[in-house]
């Protein structure tokens, strides 16, 4: 299964968290056992994922998995507990009888929360225990609930927020950039983005650097092109690809190709 051209969100339960931590964690997700047969039966089965530059945590709580990231495959244990970035493609090997907790953090989010960098994790595969206590991994995968699971670890990351909580002026900047470049339709350059929040361009790409781990143009022509794959798998005859700032549809081809490394085609 592949990101956007497929929904793979189905085959999870999924918690969006609300207050504090709504700005720095996107959701914590669980794999569904009774969803995971309805789609796929007793079949092995990927799950294909495109850069998002979003540190994410996969704590395993079932069999042994692979996981693919860029040119690296990696086999994970039962008893292993990984955390990436997710800034090439990532793919995952899986049978119907996984189970994995999923944390997916904003850029820079486990940076605001936790106080560590997403700059190391460019490009590998590390352990969880590096990032969060081992003795909370262990009491996050014991306990019983998708629920109780998702109240262990808000409690911890509030507490962590709170005392890491500090006026992160590169945090803040990057966010607004990113804010803005939304709010323009994702057309505005990072040139034309300094302009508007009244900095240098040498500015904002050295923010991006310090806090997302990429330049801005990189970053967010990503955004770019994800948002307007969504739009055209979900109304191809109604897509514009002007919308999004392409001069035409072999531009957006092209872009399609650059980001998820296929033609539009081969995921039809």
């Amino acid at each position: 299964m592949t990101e956007i051209f497929e929904n793979i969100k189905k085959l999870y339960r999924f918690y969006a968290p609300a207050g504090e931590l709504a700005d720095f964690i996107e959701f914590f997700a669980e794999s569904s056992a009774e969803e995971t047969y309805r789609h796929v039966a007793n079949s092995r089965f990927t799950i294909k994922m495109f850069p998002s530059w979003t540190p994410t945590c996969y704590l395993n709580l079932g069999p042994p998995y692979q996981l693919t990231v860029g040119p690296n495959r990696y086999a994970i244990q039962p008893n292993t507990d990984v955390l990436i970035l997710r800034n090439t493609i990532v793919e995952r090997f899986n049978l119907p009888t996984d189970s994995i907790f999923t944390i997916k953090f904003y850029p820079g989010g486990l940076e605001a929360i936790l106080g560590i960098s997403q700059l190391p994790l460019i490009n590998k595969v590390v352990r969880l225990e590096t990032a969060l206590p081992a003795s909370l991994i262990q009491r996050v995968k014991q306990a019983n609930q998708f629920e109780e699971r998702i109240a262990l670890l808000e409690h911890f990351f509030l507490e962590q927020y709170r005392l890491h909580k500090k006026a992160d002026h590169y945090r803040t900047f990057v966010a607004n950039t990113i804010g803005t470049f939304e709010a323009s339709g994702l057309v505005l350059s990072p040139s034309q983005l300094a302009d508007r929040l009244f900095a240098t361009s040498r500015t904002i790409n050295r923010y991006f650097h310090r806090v997302v781990g990429t330049s801005p143009k990189h970053y967010l022509s990503q955004v770019r092109i994800r948002a307007a794959l969504l739009d055209y798998v979900a109304d191809r005859k109604g897509f514009l690809c002007e919308a999004y700032g392409y001069y035409d549809m072999s531009h957006f081809y092209k872009d399609v190709v650059k980001f998820t490394g296929q033609k539009v085609g081969q995921a039809q």
